[in-house]
């Protein structure tokens, strides 16, 4: 185990106004982030996956059912979280560089509770990591040391672990390969155990003090390690396969049809597809498990009742939908992530779900809110506190998605439609009408009977960008000509 605790810089402390009468303390904040986890949660209507300590948390709080990314990409995402920006504006667009990087005077989410008297720390991976790598070697390379006071890596074996190995998407051999791990051992071998056991000391050593408590898991990032009672759980031939239209792809543009689509990247069977969704399936139950040792540990130190609770993922994940795997995709399954909230005197909504739309950038500006800190007046995101209070509040007026991904991909969701525009608008278009194709199958941009409504959108989508930085940032994200269009 790899341990590096980093000292704070400064700290100042600052009196905070309670909640509610009840608490006088200022409230704690444990905030649980899984890595390439879809919307695969039995509590959140999937109907084979398992996660019984997740859907625990969901009784004791509010599913956000409609929340979206703002990148399907792991570093690109995790610094809009902890940046309350958007991509455009903290201008990490992938997995390179670093949100400090970008932007050296930024203020991130845990610093500001660190700036306020808070203790701040980290388990596992919060910023963007290079995963299976830096698990083995135990680093976090990309991690920001002005966001914690404390930061603990985890050093695992991952896919050399002990155990049956099975790749399962043979046509890709490299990191991102669908291997599976049936590991030996208990779940404190593996890394996601490991997160569990420190996250749990940790709140054995701060348990007086006001706390903001990140801890990362890496399931079901590849490779899909879980121990063997956990693939017990699922029967490979059981499991179902995602119904695709054959030529689902026909009407996509052609700048992102082959991009990790099964047929040219991939190989995989159905047969193996089904090997293929139960490691995904194992190693999120494994990794729910973990979730649930850490809230047992927060109930089992009196700490639950002042604890606001955090779960959600970094984005989405195709698992054969489309025809297609993994992030990087402006679908629906690659966009949309299961997303919790429970804070304890905010009780009234419990158990409930909303469906309004919401966005992972949401997140920041809600947390200082619940705590009554002052967050950074450059936010971006809007505190989702009205939808905690009442699940249907009629003043949440946030009615739209955007994300962004590679080539140039843009992307905007509304209750109706989802509108995507590859090479910043020159490279193709999409348009889905969700109320008559919530599958996202068949591409209307094309369709005259729908001309109206991409003309529409693609206002919509041109405000919405440049209201979240790309035209003050043009040339930083694309480059310009001498006409000022962005470059092809």
């Amino acid at each position: 185990m790899k341990t590096t605790c980093l000292i704070a810089l400064a700290m100042v402390a600052s009196a905070v106004i309670p909640q509610s009468p009840a608490d006088a303390e200022m409230p704690n904040v444990l905030f649980l982030i899984a890595d390439d986890l879809n919307t695969a949660l039995s509590g959140f209507g999937h109907k084979q996956c398992k996660t019984p300590n997740l859907d625990r948390l969901a009784e004791r709080g509010v599913k956000f059912e409609n929340m979206h990314c703002q990148y399907p990409v792991c570093g690109a995402s995790r610094a809009s979280i902890m940046s309350g920006l958007y991509p455009y504006s903290n201008l990490t667009l992938g997995n390179e560089g670093t949100l400090r990087g970008n932007m050296p005077n930024v203020v991130t989410l845990s610093q500001t509770f660190r700036n306020n008297g808070y203790y701040a720390g980290r388990v596992s991976k919060i910023y963007h990591m290079r995963i299976p790598f830096e698990i083995i070697d135990g680093t976090a390379e990309s991690d920001d040391p002005f966001s914690w006071d404390e930061a603990i890596n985890i050093k695992a074996p991952e896919h050399n672990a002990a155990g049956e190995l099975t790749n399962w998407s043979p046509k890709d051999k490299g990191s991102q390969a669908f291997v599976g791990v049936v590991a030996s051992g208990g779940d404190s071998d593996h890394a996601d155990g490991m997160a569990a056991d420190r996250a749990i000391e940790i709140l054995d050593r701060v348990k007086h003090k006001p706390f903001f408590l990140a801890v990362g898991f890496v399931r079901p990032h590849v490779p899909l390690v879980a121990p063997k009672k956990y693939f017990d759980l699922y029967s490979r031939e059981e499991m179902e396969t995602p119904l695709v239209p054959e030529n689902d792809l026909d009407d996509v543009p052609g700048i992102i049809r082959n991009y990790k689509r099964n047929s040219t990247t991939y190989g995989i069977t159905p047969e193996l597809h089904k090997g293929l969704l139960q490691a995904y399936y194992a190693s999120i139950s494994f990794m729910d498990a973990q979730v649930g040792r850490v809230l047992d540990a927060l109930e089992e130190r009196g700490l639950a009742d002042n604890t606001i609770v955090v779960f959600t993922s970094d984005h989405g994940y195709l698992l054969g939908h489309h025809h297609k795997f993994q992030k990087q995709h402006l679908f629906e399954e690659a966009t949309r992530v299961p997303f919790i909230i429970s804070v304890p005197w905010l009780n009234d909504q419990h158990g409930r779900g909303t469906t309004k739309i919401t966005e992972l950038v949401d997140l920041y500006p809600t947390l200082a809110e619940l705590a009554s800190l002052t967050a950074p007046d450059t936010l971006q995101g809007t505190s989702l506190k009205p939808l905690l209070v009442d699940t249907e509040s009629s003043s949440w007026k946030k009615d739209q998605a955007f994300t962004i991904s590679r080539s140039g991909g843009e992307s905007i969701r509304t209750p109706q439609w989802r509108f995507t525009q590859w090479g910043f608008g020159e490279k193709g278009l999409e348009l889905y009408d969700l109320q008559k194709d919530p599958g996202e199958f068949t591409n209307q941009a094309g369709n005259p009977e729908y001309a109206s409504v991409v003309t529409m959108m693609r206002a919509q989508l041109i405000a919405k960008r440049d209201a979240t930085g790309f035209k003050q940032h043009q040339a930083a994200i694309v480059g310009t000509s001498a006409t000022g269009k962005p470059k092809k």
